[in-house]
């Protein structure tokens, strides 16, 4: 149902913006959001979008991220800026409904040189 995109190789202080899709319609969901998985660490919360549309960060990220939607397009963005090495990790997408929780696959973000 999630399908992200939007990861690669990128140098620091370089960009990236990730999408989420949703098959279907967002209006289901009552949360949606990004975590992030470092190798060797465990899966953090990056930021939460909610139906409203309140916003959440994590601290490490702050002012750096960005995340919106795109209703038409069903689909949510994790804007990056900024990025430093500690940014490297897989990115999932998610999201919250009454009917449970959804994953997206997962997308590869490299900060390097």
């Amino acid at each position: 149902q999630l399908q992200a995109s939007g990861g690669g190789l990128v140098q620091p202080g370089g960009s990236l913006r990730l999408s989420c899709t949703v098959s279907g319609s967002m209006l289901s969901f009552n949360i949606m959001g990004w975590y992030r998985q470092a190798p060797g660490k465990q899966r953090e919360p990056v930021a939460t979008l909610t139906r409203g549309g309140g916003t959440n960060y994590a601290d490490s990220i702050k002012g750096r991220f960005t995340i919106s939607r795109d209703s038409a397009k069903n689909t949510v963005y994790l804007q990056m800026n900024s990025l430093k090495p500690e940014d490297t990790a897989v990115y999932y997408c998610y999201s919250v409904a009454s009917s449970g929780t959804y994953w997206g696959q997962g997308t590869l973000v490299t900060v390097s040189s």
